[in-house]
C-alpha cells in the first residue's frame, strides 16, 4: 500500500501559504510506515516544533490500473474516507527555501492518519461533499469537495500516467484553508457529510 498525496488542491489553501495555484496536480508520496489508523493517538515527533494538521478526503483504490482515462477513473475507487496529512511545517519551510524535496516534512512515521472508509454509493453526492475538522470542540477546517481544483478523476488519471495504482493504495486529495499547529493534549475530531470518522488525541 502506498499513500499518494495531492498538494495545493484548494485555491484558498494555496493562498494562505502564499503558494502559487497549480496548473497541474502537485504530487508527493508517503510510505506505508506513515499510516496511522484506527483512531490511534498521534505522537508529536521530537524533530519538529511546528507540526500542522491538514484534513483531506481520501480515496481508496480498488483495483490496479495505469494510464487510466478520466472517463474510466470512477471504476478505480469505491470508498472514501478522511485523513490528516501531518506536516512538519518548520522542516518544510527550510526545504522549500532551498528547493529540496518535502519528504522529511511529509513522510515521517504516522504522518498520514486516516479513518475507516464509506462506500461512495452511500454518499449523497461525492462531488459536493462537506467535511469538517474540530480541535478541542472548536471548528478549525470546513471544506467541500466541490471546491477542489482537480477532481478525483483528474487526479487518478494524472497519477496513473506516472505511477501504477494498486488495490489498497490511498490518495489524499488535498486540504482546504484553515491549517494550523497541533499541540500535546489536543483532541481531533472530523466529520464527512455529518458522519464522524476521526476521533483521536495528540500526545
Amino acid at each position: 500500500m502506498k499513500i499518494i498525496a495531492i498538494g495545493r488542491n484548494y485555491v484558498a489553501h494555496a493562498n494562505e501559504l502564499n503558494n502559487p495555484v497549480p496548473v497541474s496536480p502537485v504530487i508527493f508520496l508517503k510510505p506505508d510506515t506513515a499510516a496511522l489508523k484506527d483512531n490511534k493517538p498521534f505522537y508529536i515527533p521530537d524533530f519538529s516544533s511546528d507540526i500542522h494538521y491538514e484534513l483531506e478526503v481520501v480515496l481508496k483504490i480498488c483495483k490496479e490500473g495505469k494510464h487510466i482515462s478520466e472517463k474510466f477513473a470512477p471504476n478505480y475507487y469505491e470508498e472514501l474516507g478522511l485523513g490528516i496529512d501531518f506536516t512538519a511545517r518548520d522542516i518544510q519551510a527550510i526545504h522549500k527555501e532551498k528547493g529540496l524535496p518535502w519528504e522529511l516534512a511529509k513522510a515521517f512515521d504516522h504522518s498520514a492518519a486516516f479513518s475507516s472508509f464509506v462506500p461512495k454509493t452511500e454518499i449523497e453526492d461525492i462531488y459536493n461533499l462537506p467535511f469538517e475538522l474540530k480541535i478541542n470542540g472548536a471548528s478549525r477546517q470546513n471544506g467541500n469537495t466541490k471546491n477542489m481544483i482537480f477532481s478525483y478523476e483528474h487526479i487518478i488519471s494524472f497519477v496513473s500516467k506516472y505511477i501504477t495504482l494498486k488495490k489498497g493504495d490511498l490518495i489524499f486529495t488535498g486540504t482546504p484553508e484553515g491549517v494550523g499547529q497541533v499541540h500535546q493534549g489536543d483532541k481531533l475530531e472530523a466529520w464527512m457529510a455529518g458522519q464522524q470518522l476521526l476521533n483521536f488525541d495528540i500526545k
